[in-house]
């Protein structure tokens, strides 16, 4: 006799685990998520210029705390200071894209 074994898609998962998009919970895991996914660029990026927490830190004019708590996904970050850790501490460039 043969075993099948039922595979789903990340999304089905997603509407299973967290419920369909539009629902409290589903939106509430897609920001968390977008939090994350930008506090691991943030790390990418740092690395790859060959800085510390505390080198970019002071070259955008924050504390090497609050990097940490921006790349570990524990700090909410206003646009105003992401723009300067772009600009000022990583020598880059912000550009935003919006779906709707």
């Amino acid at each position: 006799m043969e075993n099948k074994i039922k595979t789903t898609s990340f999304r089905e998962h997603l509407d299973l685990q967290y419920g369909k998009r539009g629902t409290d919970t589903r939106e509430k895991y897609e920001q968390e998520f977008e939090a994350f996914k930008l506090g691991v660029m943030i790390q990418e990026l740092r690395k790859e210029k060959g800085l510390t927490q505390e080198q970019l830190a002071q070259k955008c004019g924050t504390t090497k705390t609050y990097i940490s708590r921006i790349e570990n996904n524990a700090s909410d970050i206003r646009l105003s200071t992401l723009m300067r850790i772009i600009r000022e501490g990583l020598e880059g460039h912000l550009k935003l894209n919006v779906s709707i």
